[in-house]
């Protein structure tokens, strides 16, 4: 028997033609009801990701269909954790009231639509994001002229940035902003497919530039971008396509971006991918936040300051004069402690101003949202009436530029909003404005009028119960209520006739437990009872959706303001770090020294000070591009363990931390304006692209020699160890050459190749640095101070002791140095102790006491035959 296959059901029809407009890519929830559904690949997909149960409903094309499902108010909660296993979500929501679907057809679906399409790069809701963390969409195009540019945006804050640069430098700049979520045109993919970024690549008509200019000026109103900036064409296609991106993300909606703020290249240090996980700036080689620069200096007390100062670290200037008002502002900061506190505790109260807006622009803010810009005004008035009451503080330029931020042009408005919002808003009002509650009481009379009907619809209906039982003397009138008949007045059947026998009492229903009547008054009293709650609710979203309006309106002034306390939270809290750790003002110029008096590693140095009672050990670095003064090269041998690294990467640091506008580590700094930063200590292969360690090592090494300038700081640890020695020992040889000879660059160089002592000694501006260790009771104990002149021995063998090497394996390696020493490096191969036919170290032989303990059986001795034996043995020893 022939079964022919069921026809899909409309619901089923509805879904497959919107998940058709989806695509495969996203996974689609889609509304009914209280819970957000997944069919098909999508219930297979999510069921897994989420660990939640996977069941079938009904069928299609003669098969059962997977399902499973979330709860709608819970949806945040499985979104964030889909979206950090990389999948896109599209949420569908019912856009059509069920009562309404019906008067088309009993059998008619209610109307659903895509409401938003949820990626990485577009979120805005606070339970998906981190709150001390960007989550920045980015888009990058390259011209055939040879040109690129990057665009980029923050949907949670509403900022928009883009940038014009060389083909060379856009994955250095793309790792130092880490989106969440990176545009690409599909003929890019393969090139930036084994980066380890979420990759969206898109049509390449999506970054022509005429459609791009055009959806730029409608989207900010301007018939030309010309006032935002001299933005380059490529500059122009990165952000039309952004802006696309996010629009289709919104289902269209307008979205809460900034006009489009160009930055130059130039403007800041540029650091290179490798150098900025070998310096492990904001996170750590194992991707985590805590252990990296940016947790140890991190003082801020809200999320947007914690932002700000990462994105500060990430991109440090190469501006003098705006390095040096940075700096002015954190010493001023440093130095007014109680200036310092009191605006800390200000800052505390403000919330996330930036992100509120912009779900509120967005339309998915609530009431909390209009608190935090409340707070964010006031914080704003507040710290500016503090200062005028501190009148021998006068505000550095950096500073005074934020402070008179908080006080704009249109400060009365934003006051009047400040005000308005304080009397509207109850003081702990709902997340979203739809649950109700959230206007206070005596803001508007008619919510309240409508309030009173329904908080205190026993008090209304009692005091009309008690007039009623006078009226009709009564007393055992009572008013009820039911789903049916709504309010009710009902009496025994003995007292029915006097009700029935007047004109005001209107027969209702009669029981066998009794007879029910209403009148005029009641039933109005019911009319206004049952529809307070939507009304108070409908008034309530009324009065939001204003106080929405408004905020929307003064956005600009508002993100303002924001700018300005996140800005103020970081130099309060640099102020703070510094006085904590002893950090102190560096002095920035646009020559090429490097001088710093005992340099510390901020992060070593901490972990130094929770974990142990030893104190780090400074050091000082003197370096001079020209070579006048001091070296520009310095070649550093010693020991492993004796702190080479950590010596290297601490002075790296402190350039960044300068140029950044920090305070640094060390008792003196100064810096000579650096332009690039390079970093190679350290490597490891990389199996995903075939790369062996050593082809790493000199992939980074490359990149330094060709890139580096008279103005860059390099750090190189350990060039060459990954092939044979000649060939390690020359490759390390050439770059020590090129680097002091072509590149110029200040650069500290550590090797293990006490070969290159020797050529260092030979080039004018190098010169040879050691990290001391020195040998107690047959103990290696590292001094970690840098020195003058070249060390004179590695101490591996005495590192490899340490590092718990068997005692026969030592003493083997003792023996061969001991020869090799002794005879040179130009033996034969088999003249190699290795090869040799001299014996092997043996094992030391077992001891009289040894042998004499084998022979006995403990089981047959008596007790005096024990002490006989411990006599014994004690004079074999």
């Amino acid at each position: 028997m022939s079964t022919t296959p069921s026809k899909p059901t409309p619901m089923m029809v509805q879904y497959l033609a919107i998940k058709d407009g989806v695509g495969s890519d996203a996974l689609l929830f889609y509304r009914m009801g209280d819970f957000y559904e997944l069919f098909f690949d999508d219930a297979v997909k999510a069921a897994a990701a989420l660990d939640i149960a996977l069941t079938k409903r009904g069928t299609h094309a003669g098969e059962p269909i997977p399902m499973c499902g979330v709860p709608a108010h819970a949806s945040e909660a499985y979104l964030a954790r889909l979206i950090k296993l990389g999948f896109r979500v599209a949420v569908c929501e019912q856009t059509e009231n069920p009562a309404e679907a019906k008067k088309r057809g009993a059998k008619s679906v209610v109307r659903r639509e895509v409401v938003r399409l949820v990626t990485p790069g577009t979120l805005s809701e606070d339970t998906l994001l981190d709150a001390r963390d960007a989550n920045i969409l980015a888009a990058v195009v390259t011209g055939l002229s040879g040109d690129a540019a990057l665009a980029w945006a923050d949907v949670s804050d509403g900022s928009f940035q883009t940038c014009a640069l060389a083909p060379d430098d856009l994955l250095a700049e793309v790792m130092a902003l880490r989106p969440s979520e990176l545009l690409i045109p599909e003929t890019l993919y393969a090139d930036w497919a084994d980066q380890g970024l979420t990759l969206t690549p898109l049509a390449p008509t999506k970054f022509d530039r005429r459609a791009a200019e055009r959806l730029l000026g409608d989207r900010f109103d301007v018939a030309s971008l010309d006032g935002f900036g001299d933005f380059s064409p490529e500059e122009i296609r990165a952000a039309g396509a952004l802006i696309d991106y996010v629009e289709l993300t919104q289902a269209g909606d307008r979205v809460a971006l900034a006009p489009p703020r160009r930055t130059m290249r130039s403007g800041w240090l540029s650091i290179d991918s490798a150098t900025r996980a070998s310096l492990e700036i904001d996170r750590t080689l194992q991707g985590k936040r805590k252990g990296s620069l940016l947790s140890v200096i991190d003082r801020t007390v809200t999320g947007p300051g914690a932002r700000l100062l990462g994105s500060r670290l990430s991109r440090p200037l190469m501006d003098v004069t705006a390095i040096r008002a940075r700096l002015d502002a954190v010493s001023q900061l440093h130095d007014e402690a109680d200036w310092r506190g009191a605006l800390l505790s200000q800052l505390k109260a403000t919330g996330d101003a930036a992100r509120g807006l912009s779900r509120l622009q967005l339309g998915r803010g609530g009431p909390r949202d209009l608190i935090t810009i409340r707070a964010a005004i006031a914080a704003g008035e507040a710290i500016n009436a503090d200062l005028a009451q501190r009148p021998n503080i006068k505000p550095e330029a950096e500073l005074d530029a934020h402070l008179r931020a908080l006080s704009l042009v249109d400060k009365s408005e934003l006051a009047q909003l400040a005000r308005n919002l304080t009397k509207a808003l109850v003081e702990d009002p709902p997340m979203q404005a739809r649950d109700g509650g959230l206007i206070a009481t005596g803001w508007s009379p008619e919510i309240d009028r409508l309030r009173s009907l329904r908080d205190e619809t026993r008090r209304s209906v009692a005091a009309l119960q008690g007039k009623y039982a006078v009226a009709t003397g009564v007393t055992a009138i009572k008013i009820k209520h039911n789903n049916v008949l709504g309010y009710f007045i009902e009496v025994s059947p003995k007292h029915a006739d006097t009700m029935l026998g007047r004109d005001d009492f209107i027969h209702r229903q009669t029981l066998v437990s009794g007879v029910r009547f209403t009148t005029t008054e009641l039933s109005a009293l019911d009319r206004e009872i049952s529809g307070a709650a939507d009304k108070v609710q409908g008034l309530e979203l009324a009065e939001f959706e204003q106080f929405r309006e408004t905020v929307s309106a003064l956005a600009a002034p508002i993100r303002h303001i924001a700018n300005a306390l996140a800005a103020l939270d970081v130099y309060a809290g640099l102020a703070l770090w510094a006085l904590e750790s002893g950090a102190t003002k560096p002095v920035i110029d646009d020559s090429v020294a490097l001088e710093i008096d005992a340099g510390r590693h901020p992060v070593v140095e901490a972990a130094l000070a929770r974990g142990s009672a030893t104190r780090f050990t400074p050091n000082d670095t003197r370096l001079d591009g020209a070579g006048i003064d001091c070296p520009r090269l310095a070649l550093i041998t010693g020991p492993n363990m004796a702190g080479k690294s950590t010596y290297l990467r601490q002075t790296a640091l402190i350039v960044l931390l300068a140029q950044a506008g920090s305070f640094v580590p060390a008792r003196r700094a100064r810096i000579g304006l650096v332009d690039r930063l390079f970093s190679r200590v350290g490597a490891s292969d990389d199996l995903s692209r075939g790369r062996s360690t050593f082809m790493v090592e000199m992939i980074e090494t490359a990149a330094i020699l060709n890139q580096s300038t008279d103005r860059s700081f390099v750090i190189l640890d350990e060039i060459g160890r990954g092939t044979a020695t000649f060939d390690g020992l020359s490759i390390a040889w050439a770059a020590v050459e090129h680097l002091h000879a072509i590149n110029k660059s200040r650069a500290l160089f550590a090797t293990h190749y006490h070969e290159l002592t020797e050529l260092v000694s030979s080039l004018d501006g190098a010169k040879n640095l050691s990290l001391r260790a020195r040998e107690y009771e047959g103990e290696l104990i590292f001094l970690h101070d840098v020195k003058d002149g070249a060390a004179d021995r590695s101490y591996g063998i005495q590192v490899a002791k340490l590092a718990g090497l068997p005692p026969v394996a030592v003493a083997r390696a003792t023996a061969v140095l001991e020869r090799l020493e002794a005879e040179g490096t130009d033996l034969g191969i088999a003249d190699l102790p290795l090869f040799s036919t001299t014996p092997p170290v043996q094992k030391p032989q077992p001891s009289a006491v040894e042998e004499a303990l084998k022979a006995v059986n403990p089981d047959a001795l008596s007790p005096r035959d024990a002490l006989d034996l411990i006599y014994a043995l004690k004079d074999k020893i």
